[in-house]
């Protein structure tokens, strides 16, 4: 087994964000025709066709994997994210989190200074060393307290690939791992790259332990995507093109932070 396919396994816990209920294809489309806009009114079904615009050519199988995942948020990722934020005090989750955050230093800094940002690989290293050794290990996120180094913009490869001028192409919805464009697809597997985890099991040939060390760190961020989640999808028409033009939108906001 590959270490994609083993490292896809805990990130079921971040699917949540990604996915949402099945929209039955003649109900939303009647809902649709029931909305007229008045004035002043703007048409749900319009707003998310304007604002989400990518290609989706995959759509009929994109909404079955996308209430596939569903199923997976309403029975495994709830229940699972329930019982950690019970059984593991706050503090401990935060240090968790923190310190994987951290131990993922490369990714955000090999990505802005392939996009020549070296301002912010600057400020990248700066944090992993300040966070390292005064933080133990990253567990207490010491950069916080530094003006310059609070909410440095994140770097990944779909948005280097992105600089470089490559079109997101067609929309995606992974199972388990929700809504990709196949840009940040491609990019996905060079993030897998660059993460330290990933080398463990390459240089220990215990491709196990990618799934060991990864849970606590995506356990541990479940709680918040689960409430993104729901407050992106509550009340929506259609809960697929709600999710879809989310990431669309969250993807040109990054591109716009380079």
């Amino acid at each position: 087994m590959n270490i994609l396919a083993i490292k896809s396994l805990p990130l079921i816990l971040i699917a949540a964000l990604f996915t949402g209920e099945h929209c039955r294809a003649n109900t939303v489309k009647n809902k649709a025709e029931k909305v007229k806009p008045t004035s002043g009114v703007v048409n749900e079904m319009d707003e998310y066709a304007n604002a989400g615009k990518i290609s989706d050519p995959l759509e009929p199988v994109n909404r079955a994997t996308f209430w596939m995942n569903h199923q997976v948020y309403r029975y495994i990722l709830k229940p699972v994210s329930r019982t950690y934020d019970a059984v593991v005090p706050s503090k401990v989750r935060t240090g968790v989190f923190n310190a994987f955050d951290n131990i993922e230093f490369p990714i955000r800094f090999v990505n802005n200074a392939l996009q020549l940002n070296f301002k912010r690989a600057g400020q990248e290293a700066e944090k992993f060393a300040v966070n390292t050794i005064g933080g133990v290990g990253g567990f207490v996120r010491l950069s916080d307290r530094i003006p310059s180094l609070v909410d440095v913009p994140r770097a990944d490869t779909g948005q280097t690939f992105a600089k470089w001028g490559m079109d997101h192409g067609f929309y995606l919805i992974l199972p388990i791992l929700g809504p990709r464009s196949l840009r940040d697809t491609f990019g996905l597997a060079g993030d897998y790259a660059l993460d330290p985890i990933t080398w463990v099991s390459i240089v220990f040939y215990r491709y196990s332990w990618t799934l060991a060390l990864s849970c606590p760190d995506t356990t541990r961020s479940l709680h918040d995507k689960l409430s993104s989640y729901e407050t992106l999808t509550d009340n929506t028409v259609d809960r697929y093109l709600a999710v879809r033009t989310a990431y669309v939108q969250n993807r040109k906001q990054l591109k716009g932070r380079w």
